[in-house]
């Protein structure tokens, strides 16, 4: 009788070991796609080995519509270079408040981006950002800007990369991310996404539509 038990025991032990292996396993190979791309038709500028374009695009043109989105209605003459000129000196003073900024969708791009654990190094305190992954180099390799390129390497290279040292040059040449989507990723990932794994991202809404007041439009 005590034999018939104890392989009974031994039995739902293994059914138990079994059930949980397959769930941890389920887990670790589960896959979150991003349900839809909403900035194709801006193209894919930015290209790097280990992320795939489509997204590092959308994640990019996404970050800059929220940013657009929310400064526009705090400037009399709003435009993208006075709003990453506004973002940028927001973020480096430590005042951006994300859940204002983003919008669902782009809570969407950051949960799939988070699951590509080669980006991110949660362990540095000076950024969530791995600056020693493939993408980041791929991202300096590729700024336009000699000076910002020279910069930016030069702090990976040494181990004294901090987005507070890199942002002081920045600030007066914010306007060449316009242009330069590498640049623009560089500030999208270091200044934006990277930010977002301390920020409770059940906070975020859908952004009340603009009111327009048609007393100013012309009759």
């Amino acid at each position: 009788m005590k034999l018939k038990m104890k392989s009974l025991c031994n039995l739902i032990l293994l059914v138990f070991v079994v059930t949980v292996s397959s769930c941890k396993n389920d887990k670790q190979t589960e896959t979150v796609i991003l349900s839809e791309y909403k900035f194709t038709d801006k193209g894919m500028p930015v290209n790097c080995d280990g992320i795939d374009a489509q997204l590092l695009n959308e994640a990019i043109f996404a970050f800059e519509d929220d940013i657009y989105t929310f400064f526009k209605d705090r400037s009399p003459n709003p435009n993208m270079a006075l709003t990453y000129a506004q973002f940028i000196s927001t973020a480096n003073n430590g005042r951006v408040n994300y859940t204002e900024i983003l919008t669902p969708h782009t809570v969407e791009v950051f949960k799939v981006l988070k699951t590509k654990t080669e980006l991110w190094n949660t362990n540095n305190s000076a950024s969530n950002l791995n600056y020693n992954s493939d993408f980041l180099n791929c991202i300096a390799n590729n700024i336009r800007d000699n000076s910002l390129n020279t910069t930016l390497q030069s702090l990976l290279k040494t181990g004294a990369m901090n987005p507070k040292l890199f942002t002081a040059p920045l600030a007066s040449r914010y306007s060449q991310a316009l242009n330069d989507k590498y640049l623009a990723a560089y500030i999208a990932f270091d200044l934006f996404y990277a930010k977002l794994f301390d920020v409770d991202l059940t906070q975020v809404k859908e952004r009340a539509p603009t009111k327009v007041d048609f007393n100013l439009i012309p009759q």
